[in-house]
């Protein structure tokens, strides 16, 4: 079985402008770029990987301030973006999302996808690669949750229609807003994203559904998060 991974953070409820999040877009772009060679120069989605290539957009915080008050971009009180960086059609990064809404039923997010096989994947499916781009994604946008785990997991555990924050990943963020982590059971580690919250890695090694006891760690660190009252659905940022 080919698993394929994602690292993503979500929030609620917090009104702001396109200048802000161009702010906070151009601060992500440019911590991912020194994380990975390919993440350096991002595109729009295009009918063909050639026209694609030529839709270059510039992340610094003018330009994607440009982008996201285009018509196109605009959900209701919110913005949405999407581009994508690569060296050939098999090989791209995608890095999606809203934001700016004051909605509190419609979650804002950041999610980074790489490609499901080769060797940009294999270089991206790693706890230390993973967990910086959640740091990254924490410091450009305080989000409430975080997650990077592997699609199969997380289908594995939404028998039922699932919403942001109430499942466990590889790697999680919990905010401030949600509380204290409890002790958690090794080899997870623990550690603070500055004054914003705090982050959990399950295992060094690449979580994966086809290792018994990496899901056997999953679940049990799933229920004291849930015991702790950690993983429940977004709440408006306050």
């Amino acid at each position: 079985m080919i698993e394929t991974y994602f690292a993503g953070t979500y929030w609620m409820g917090r009104l702001e402008s396109a200048k802000s999040c161009a702010q906070r877009a151009a601060a992500l772009f440019q911590s991912l770029s020194p994380l990975e060679p390919t993440w350096n120069r991002w595109c729009e989605p295009g009918d063909s990987f050639q026209e694609a290539s030529r839709l270059h957009v510039a992340t610094d915080a003018g330009s994607l301030r440009k982008y996201l008050e285009r018509k196109d971009r605009r959900l209701s009180d919110g913005f949405l973006y999407g581009l994508w960086s690569g060296p050939s059609p098999d090989d791209t990064t995608s890095v999606t999302g809203s934001c700016g809404s004051e909605s509190p039923w419609q979650p804002s997010s950041c999610v980074l996808t790489p490609p499901e096989q080769g060797p940009l994947a294999e270089r991206v499916a790693t706890a230390p690669l993973l967990s910086q781009v959640i740091r990254e994604m924490v410091r450009a946008w305080e989000p409430e949750f975080g997650l990077a785990t592997s699609t199969e997991h997380l289908m594995s555990l939404a028998a039922q229609r699932y919403k942001a924050g109430t499942l466990p990943g590889w790697v999680m963020y919990f905010s401030r807003q949600r509380g204290t982590v409890p002790p958690l059971p090794a080899p997870v580690h623990v550690e603070p994203v500055g004054e914003l919250g705090t982050l959990v890695v399950l295992t060094p090694e690449r979580f994966t559904m086809t290792n018994p006891e990496h899901v056997r760690l999953a679940a049990e660190v799933q229920q004291v998060l849930n015991d702790a009252g950690l993983l429940h659905p977004l709440r408006p940022l306050s």
